[in-house]
């Protein structure tokens, strides 16, 4: 088995190994004997009650409204083919390739449950297409998030069947059957329950919340870093950061926040130029009230992230079986859980990145910036510094609000009124991944004027923690170089955003 392996069991995947394994594609993906064992038993109650002649919602009758229709026996393997070919109705750009590889994991690890009662070859196939390095051709729209991810689920059944479309190494679609005989994979023909077992579940809404979540504690911890910089380039004081005042309301991401930002501040010599003779009584709210602010974001992901560890490792296909031989048709697949973490999601990233535009301006505000020379360069009037900077920021901030509003409140009723609440969950995930690059742009200005702030202070030296945050922002290729001249920033806040997005700026990492 190869080094990087991530095995499937259906009780034990985390977000950390889905986000390792979606972005990774060299990352093979294998199924745990046992988990398949079990499967393979759970099958046969579903083949028994089969040949007993019951009627069980979607194995031998048909779908949502036309449940009342019996269907027959020779007929049950078509019946599934159709389900998926028919439920194939979404529309739009694809999918990311790692947002497709997150969601074909995780539907791979709920079928491996014994309660999805498909046979263990389903999964084999689909497991089969992931390390292929095959990504089917998913459009991001077209799923209510009720019945599950129905539309995205059966874009991926069909590159199964050998139909659909997958993306070529441009990111165009290409046919599916054409990628399987070059992988030497062949079709999987459906039979009974698998299609419904397929397609029903939140699997794809899941995914991008795994991969939302891990990126905006990224993002946290960089904002908790920009938030400190910006705290040194202003010469505003620590004071507020003290243990006890946190302790005193001890909400644990507001503890967290100040914990690290007085780690990032420790042995400023900025902090002592300006310890005595100081007329502020205090500092505006955009720095003395950081941690409270970003404290509440840290628990709104908290919450979030709890809802993904669930969601990844929960029976959400439809029905289920037991252990007793019962297949029981219920709603595990409605997505409102997910659905509400987003969008959470969605409003607590808005704060961060709102928050951090107001430190912006405070930067480059001659009024606000505490003698730093007006948009931070060195001759205003002639030069603009980074006067748009602040204007970026601000639209981003205002189109994040306008994103905001909560998807999941805004059921639509469909199949006839058979599915008449749903959720809205890939609503919900579209809007906090534009609410997301939007913050991490956002952050990225605050970053470029913060270190600006900083090479105007200097010799004086920051916090040892803002320091490396400094060295990492300087030792960026291409450079981010100090604002010596007027010159576009758009190329820096590019790449700053890209630094944000892979990392390289975490504290969290090694040496901050």
């Amino acid at each position: 088995m190869p080094s990087d392996t991530l095995l499937l069991d259906g009780r034990s995947l985390t977000i950390e190994a889905v986000v390792r394994a979606a972005r990774n594609p060299a990352t093979h993906i294998a199924l745990d004997p046992a988990a398949r064992q079990a499967l393979t038993a759970s099958r046969a109650l579903v083949d028994r009650a089969i040949a007993g002649g019951q009627t069980i919602y979607g194995i031998n009758t048909g779908f949502g409204k036309l449940a009342n229709v019996r269907i027959a026996h020779e007929q049950l393997d078509q019946l599934q083919v159709n389900l998926i070919r028919s439920h194939a109705a979404g529309v739009g750009v694809p999918l990311p390739a790692d947002v497709v590889r997150a969601v074909m994991i995780l539907r791979a690890n709920v079928l491996i449950r014994p309660t999805s009662g498909v046979r263990p070859e389903l999964v084999d196939a689909l497991v089969g297409v992931i390390n292929a390095k095959i990504v089917p051709f998913v459009p991001e729209q077209g799923s209510v998030g009720a019945s599950g991810d129905l539309a995205p689920l059966s874009h991926i059944a069909m590159v199964l069947l050998g139909e659909g479309g997958v993306l070529d190494a441009r990111g165009q679609e290409a046919p599916a059957d054409a990628a399987l005989r070059t992988a030497g994979l062949a079709p999987f023909r459906f039979g009974p329950k698998e299609g419904i077992s397929f397609i029903n579940g939140t699997q794809a809404q899941t995914a991008l919340l795994a991969l939302l979540v891990h990126d905006a504690q990224v993002l946290w911890r960089t904002s908790v870093a920009a938030a400190s910089a910006s705290l040194e380039a202003l010469r505003g004081t620590p004071v507020p950061l003290d243990a006890r005042i946190h302790h005193a309301r001890p909400h644990r991401g507001q503890i967290e926040a100040a914990a690290l930002m007085r780690q990032l501040l420790a042995d400023s010599e900025i902090r002592e130029s300006h310890r005595e003779n100081d007329e502020r009584v205090q500092d505006a709210y955009s720095l003395r009230c950081s941690p409270q602010v970003l404290g509440a974001v840290a628990d709104a992901i908290r919450f979030a992230e709890a809802t993904a560890d669930v969601e990844l490792n929960a029976s959400t296909d439809n029905p289920l079986v037991f252990e007793n031989g019962d297949v029981l048709s219920g709603g595990n697949f409605h997505g409102q859980p997910v659905a509400q973490a987003l969008d959470v999601l969605a409003m607590t990233l808005t704060t961060l990145q709102a928050l951090a535009e107001r430190r912006v301006e405070r930067l480059v505000n001659p009024d606000l910036s505490q003698g730093l020379p007006a948009f931070l360069t060195a001759d205003p009037g002639l030069s603009s510094g980074y006067m748009m900077v602040q204007i970026t920021a601000a639209s981003l901030v205002a189109e994040s609000r306008a994103l905001a509003m909560p998807a999941s409140i805004g059921s639509i009723p469909t199949d006839a009124n058979q599915e008449d609440f749903v959720p809205m969950g890939m609503a919900s995930a579209f809007k906090a991944r534009r609410i997301l690059a939007n913050a991490q742009r956002v952050v990225a200005a605050e970053l470029l004027c913060a270190a600006q702030g900083l090479e105007l202070l200097a010799p004086l030296r920051p916090g040892r923690g803002v320091a490396e945050l400094y060295r990492r922002i300087r030792g960026l290729e291409p450079v981010v170089a100090p604002l010596r001249a007027d010159r576009p920033p758009a190329p820096d806040l590019e790449r700053l955003t890209r630094a944000i997005a892979g990392g390289e700026l975490d504290p969290g990492s090694a040496g901050v």
